[in-house]
Order: C-alpha cells, then structure tokens, then sequence
C-alpha cells in the first residue's frame, strides 16, 4: 500500500483551493494510507483560533486531518520538520504539500512530491 504524508496546506486545501484533496489523493494513489505529523496538527490548532477564510481552512483540515488520516508522533517540533523526517524515514512514499521550499528539500531528499497544479487537481512530481 502506497504512505503520503500531508503538510499542513495541504489539508487546508478543500478551503482554500476547493480541491477535493482525498478524492485526487484516490485518483493518483489509488487508495494510499495517509498519515500526518502530530505537529501539523498542532499547526492547524493554532491557525484555527485566528479569524477569517485562514482560520475556517485551519479548522475543516485539523477536522480532516484528525478523521481522515493516521496521526505519527516525530522528534521534530516543527510542522514542515515532521514531514521531512516522516517522509524520509522510509515508510512514506509521497509527501503532499504546496509549501515550495519544503518541497525543494524533500525532492532534494529523494521523497515524490504531490501538490496542486491548476485551478484544482493535483499532480506527482519525482525527485
């Protein structure tokens, strides 16, 4: 079975993109097992208690990320370290996120890259 780690953009993505995240997930990976840090749900939390379309985003993705996907603990405290060190701990496959210099280090870690080309679709970018 295929692993995709997600980022915290992009489990705000169904907000603010109107991307329908789990269905393209299911399209390119054809039913992946997706997990995500810990520490990007701590991310999300924290968005949440702002105001306006960023905090509405931040709180239908801590929603999602919680429901959807298996939660990983990491030594890393920070968000985009997390995905890094889940993405390269080599039960992970592809890491999802639009964040482009989290994606420069992953690709440069040898890690696949999924993230949003076009108004709503997503694509897989290889190392």
């Amino acid at each position: 079975m295929t692993t995709a780690v997600i980022d915290t953009n992009a489990l705000m993505m169904p907000v603010e993109c109107d991307v329908r995240l789990f269905d393209e997930l299911d399209r390119l990976l054809d039913g992946p097992r997706l997990v995500v840090p810990r520490a990007v749900l701590g991310e999300l939390e924290t968005l949440a208690e702002g105001a306006g379309e960023e905090a509405t985003a931040a709180s239908v993705g801590l929603d999602l990320g919680r429901d959807r996907c298996v939660v990983r603990e990491t030594d890393a405290g920070y968000a985009d370290d997390a995905v890094v060190e889940l993405a390269t701990g080599g039960d992970v496959d592809h890491a999802v996120t639009n964040d482009g210099p989290l994606q420069d280090r992953l690709l440069t870690r040898g890690v696949s890259v999924i993230s949003l080309r076009g108004k709503n679709k997503l694509v897989i970018t290889q190392p």
